[in-house]
């Protein structure tokens, strides 16, 4: 028996998937899909282990997962591998960039040191008809410097227990944020704007991304003071931050090995 681990470099849209993570009641996923285009392309039942499950909505641009195939002693590149999956995949609205075989012992979940997020806003009175699913369309102007005030005090080594969802299933609410930078340049011609934010970090609670964004927004709208955000790191209550920013806008960027 030949088994070769072999490594997969995923993108795809969320926003018609119930998340990356199989779903007991059949509903859409993207591990769901990969998996059947694995089995057409060779006949196994195949489970493939994920760097980090996104939420329903959520995008990726640098999804990375692994699995083991028994090919026999056909040769197989990883050029013809990713090529052959992404045959079975069409018309899904994700594909493989890039497969190669790497070591046994390699893990796309354990073995990830650091996974880049973007968040994106758009901000302006008329929406986004052409980035609708992958933005968050904000209709009011945001306070670019008291959100970057805000945000440095949510980098280093924190009890995020305030950032994560009531759901999250990790065994400690501590994480390190390592980056988190916003951005902002023109959208159109018109004034709207257009608005990132990018969070650097070995790991992430489950919606922790998406609820900084929230609790930034509040201070770009000047509800919140930007010390204030020290305070809501330090209740450790979700209640004291802001929204969940919507899932359109994030996008899991790239993750580094």
């Amino acid at each position: 028996m030949a088994v070769t681990r072999w490594k997969l470099t995923i993108q795809y849209n969320g926003t018609d998937y119930c998340g990356w993570q199989l779903q007991p009641d059949g509903m859409p996923t993207v591990q769901e899909d990969i998996e059947a285009a694995i089995y057409k392309f060779c006949g196994q039942n195949i489970r493939i282990t994920v760097a980090g499950r996104t939420d329903s909505g959520v995008h990726a641009h640098g999804q990375v997962a692994h699995f083991d195939l028994d090919y026999g002693d056909r040769r197989l590149t990883g050029f013809d591998l990713a090529k052959a999956i992404n045959a079975h995949l069409r018309p899904k609205p994700v594909t493989i960039l890039h497969a190669e075989a790497v070591d046994e012992k390699f893990n796309a979940r354990f073995d990830a040191k650091n996974k880049l997020y973007r968040y994106r806003m758009v901000v302006r009175s008329a929406p986004p008809v052409m980035d609708a699913d992958f933005v968050w369309h904000f209709r009011y102007n945001l306070d670019i410097a008291a959100m970057r005030e805000g945000a440095k005090h949510l980098v280093g080594h924190h009890d995020f227990t305030s950032f994560r969802d009531s759901q999250c299933q990790a065994k400690s609410p501590v994480r390190t944020l390592d980056r988190i930078d916003i951005f902002e340049e023109p959208y159109d011609q018109f004034g709207g704007k257009h608005i990132w934010f990018e969070l650097e970090a070995q790991s992430f609670l489950h919606h922790q991304c998406r609820n900084i964004v929230g609790t930034l927004v509040k201070v770009g709208k000047g509800r919140i003071d930007p010390l204030q955000v020290k305070d809501i790191l330090d209740a450790r209550d979700r209640t004291m931050a802001g929204m969940t920013a919507p899932a359109s806008g994030l996008s899991l960027v790239s993750i580094d090995y």
